[in-house]
């Protein structure tokens, strides 16, 4: 099928031939995607006293993670943009599952930091290239609604992780959790080749690919940052991601060990909770935000923006309960944070997709990976290690406070500059 007859039959449905099974594989590979990521938190107690390491030290593991992947980003949206991203996803995915693999020969601490790094590079091709497929394969008002089942594997993969890890751990030790993991990635890497097909581009992304020197395909690789830059929707899409990713990743990372200090839980157990929390509470916080951004959108563009405000800014009071409230409430506590946290996270990627004309839809990905994890994730661990050493965790896990209110007040800007939503992907976003 052509390009131009492509175009008519998204404009009329929103949707492109092979788009369901793309979404369930790519989303089903995300889960994997987060299970991986997440094992980190079950384990890493038995990690810490196996290597007699500071806090601040667990914390640097997933800082060259995100190393890793903040690097990782501009390269893999400048090839996303350009190549086609099918092969490209196939082989991130089953070199995660190689790296998974070799964890049995990891026996020191800097070795355990490069196999981190490792896993970086590969997660940040897949989260580059999966959500910009998808993109072609649905219009714009279709998009929220993508972006909320592709991210229905945030809430899933992190539980899945955090409990099978710490259980795993607990039976067999903690390199088999990651071992266990490379079977489901190879699996779904596999069903990806056979059964996905990449869908086409239209006219506009092509012209990327026309011929030309190295020197003017870096120049026009600068002046597509350039225009990003000057994109407030974007911007504002970002930069409040980023602020919240600040706060979920800490929380995430640190979790386990909150309850396990503070709340009296084994490791097994403190994974045990953790899991059904996320699972319940971030399928919830993801099904009914994607479902009031879908509904507010046909009224204004700007649900997209005002869904993840509202989020960050009620997550903030069940988190004070949960840091600094009585025992008993930790748990309950937790639960509510966790629902309102997920509520933004189907809408705030459809309003950084919407918000860019579809030749830069790889290279937003990307940057916004690079910017979501550069301010969020990347030093939200590592600064919590580090108040936890000079203080305590609850004064640690404080800090996610903050950035909540950040992220609030940044989506709430944003929701000025929402570009219109239309059916037709032939006509660009704002750029």
């Amino acid at each position: 099928m052509g390009v131009g007859t492509e175009s008519v039959a998204r404009s009329r449905t929103g949707v492109v031939a092979g788009a369901t099974t793309a979404l369930v594989l790519l989303t089903a590979m995300n889960v994997v995607n987060y299970l991986d990521r997440y094992i980190l938190p079950g384990v890493q107690e038995q990690i810490k006293h196996e290597f007699a390491l500071t806090d601040s030290q667990i914390g640097s593991l997933t800082l060259w993670f995100m190393v890793a992947y903040v690097l990782s980003s501009p390269i893999t949206g400048w090839l996303g943009d350009r190549f086609p991203r099918k092969p490209m996803i196939v082989v991130a995915a089953l070199a995660i599952a190689a790296i998974n693999f070799v964890t049995a020969s990891v026996h020191g601490y800097a070795e355990l930091n490069v196999r981190h790094a490792a896993l970086g590079v590969g997660e940040a091709c897949f989260g580059v290239f999966a959500p910009a497929m998808l993109a072609d394969f649905y219009a714009e008002s279709q998009r929220n609604k993508v972006m909320t089942i592709f991210n229905v594997a945030i809430p899933v993969g992190a539980a899945a992780g955090v409990e099978a890890g710490s259980w795993i751990a607990a039976h067999h030790g903690w390199r088999m959790s990651f071992i266990a993991s490379a079977v489901p990635g190879a699996l779904f890497a596999l069903l990806i080749l056979f059964f996905m097909r990449e869908p086409p581009r239209n006219q506009e992304k092509v012209s990327h690919a026309t011929p030309g020197g190295l020197v003017e395909k870096i120049f026009n690789y600068i002046v597509d940052i350039i225009r990003l830059c000057a994109n407030p929707a974007y911007l504002c899409s970002i930069l409040g991601y980023a602020a919240v990713t600040f706060s979920l990743g800490g929380i995430s990372w640190w979790m386990p060990s909150f309850l396990h200090r503070e709340a009296g839980y084994s490791i097994e157990a403190a994974g045990a909770v953790m899991g059904p929390i996320i699972v319940v509470a971030g399928l919830g916080g993801t099904a009914l935000g994607g479902w009031l951004a879908q509904w507010w959108s046909k009224k204004t563009p700007k649900a997209l923006y005002l869904v993840p405000a509202l989020s960050a800014a009620l997550t903030i009071g069940p988190a004070v309960v949960c840091f600094f409230g009585p025992q008993k409430l930790i748990v309950p506590s937790l639960a509510t944070a966790v629902f309102l946290i997920f509520l933004g996270t189907g809408p705030v990627n459809a309003a950084t997709l919407n918000a860019v004309p579809a030749n830069l839809r790889a290279t937003a990905m990307a940057g916004q990976l690079f910017v979501i994890h550069v301010l969020g994730d990347m030093p939200s661990s590592k600064v919590i290690g580090m108040i936890s050493d000079a203080s305590n965790l609850r004064l640690g896990m404080a800090s996610t406070l903050v950035a909540f209110a950040v992220g609030a007040v940044i989506f709430f800007v944003g929701a000025r500059f929402a570009p219109e939503l239309t059916d037709d992907d032939g006509a660009p976003a704002p750029a």
